[in-house]
C-alpha cells in the first residue's frame, strides 16, 4: 500500500507516475503503440491528447525537416501531432509514376521533364470510411492539364502524351484546373465549379480537397469558399486516395493533410 492505493493493481501504478517519465517511456514507442496506450487509463490519454507537448514535437522532429517546419506549408496545422498526421498521410515515394520523386521535404512532388508523358502520384493513405480533408497546392507551372483528385489502387500512374490521366478511367476522379472541367471514367463531367466566369487557378492557390466516404462524395473548396459538390455516387467501402496528375515538366505539387473538414 502507498498513500491508500494498492500497487499491486497495474492501473493504479500507471495512474501513478508522473507525466514527465510517462512523456519519457511514450517517446520510445512508435506510434501504433502509442494509439494502444491512449487506452490504458485517464492519465495516459490526457497526457497522449495533448497534440502540442513535447512528446509530440519529439516524434515530429524526430521524422520531419526543421525547413519544412517553419515553412508555411504547415502554416494551417496549430500542432506537433497534426503536422506529423499530415507527414504520415502525405505523397507516397512507392505509388506514383517513374517521371516523379518526392522532394525531401515529403510533402511535395516534382515532376521531371519528359515529353510526351503524363505522370500522377497518389497518397500514402487511402480513405473508405469518414470524412477526410487535404489541400493541395500546384506550385510551378499547370501546363495544359493539371487534375487534382481521388483515385483507387487500380486507376494508372503514367501514360503516354498529355491527357488527363486522372479521371481517365472508372477507378479515378479529378478536377482539371486549367480548364475547369470533371472528369471521370474517360468523359468530361460537365463544368466545375458552376459558376458564371469562374477564376482560373493561380499557381500557388490552396485547394481544399473534401471527400466524405460515408456520403459517396468528393467536393473542393478554394479560399475557403465551397465550390460545391463535384462527384456524388464514389465507391463505398474501396480505398479511395488523394491523387494528381500532371504534364509539365518539373513542376511540384504538395499535399498537406488536414483531416476532419470543418462545416460552415
Amino acid at each position: 500500500m502507498m498513500n491508500g492505493y494498492d500497487l499491486s493493481n497495474d492501473y493504479v501504478i500507471a495512474e501513478l507516475v508522473k507525466d514527465q517519465i510517462l512523456e519519457n517511456i511514450f517517446s520510445f514507442l512508435n506510434l501504433k503503440d502509442l494509439k494502444n496506450c491512449m487506452l490504458v487509463c485517464k492519465t495516459w490519454f490526457r497526457i497522449l491528447g495533448d497534440e502540442n507537448n513535447e512528446l509530440w514535437r519529439f516524434h515530429c522532429i524526430r521524422r520531419l525537416s526543421e525547413e519544412v517546419l517553419r515553412s508555411d506549408l504547415l502554416s494551417n496545422l496549430p500542432t506537433y501531432k497534426t503536422k506529423l498526421r499530415a507527414y504520415l498521410h502525405a505523397w507516397s515515394p512507392n505509388d506514383c509514376s517513374r517521371n516523379i520523386y518526392i522532394k525531401p521535404n515529403g510533402f511535395t512532388l516534382h515532376r521531371n521533364p519528359v515529353a510526351q508523358s503524363t505522370d500522377a502520384c497518389r497518397g500514402k493513405i487511402g480513405f473508405s470510411r469518414g470524412r477526410h480533408a487535404w489541400e493541395v497546392i500546384w506550385e510551378g507551372p499547370l501546363g495544359t492539364v493539371a487534375v487534382i483528385g481521388v483515385s483507387t489502387k487500380q486507376a494508372p500512374l503514367q501514360c503516354q502524351g498529355y491527357v488527363g490521366l486522372l479521371g481517365s478511367d472508372e477507378s479515378s476522379w479529378g478536377w482539371n484546373l486549367v480548364d475547369n472541367i470533371l472528369l471521370h471514367n474517360g468523359d468530361t463531367q460537365g463544368d466545375y465549379p458552376m459558376m458564371n466566369n469562374s477564376p482560373k487557378y493561380q499557381v500557388g492557390e490552396r485547394v481544399r480537397v473534401i471527400l466524405d466516404c460515408d456520403s459517396g462524395t468528393l467536393c473542393f473548396e478554394k479560399k475557403y469558399e465551397f465550390l460545391g459538390v463535384a462527384f456524388r455516387n464514389l465507391p463505398f467501402n474501396t480505398k479511395l486516395y488523394p491523387t494528381v496528375s500532371a504534364v509539365y515538366g518539373n513542376t511540384e505539387v504538395s499535399m498537406v493533410y488536414v483531416g476532419l473538414p470543418l462545416d460552415g
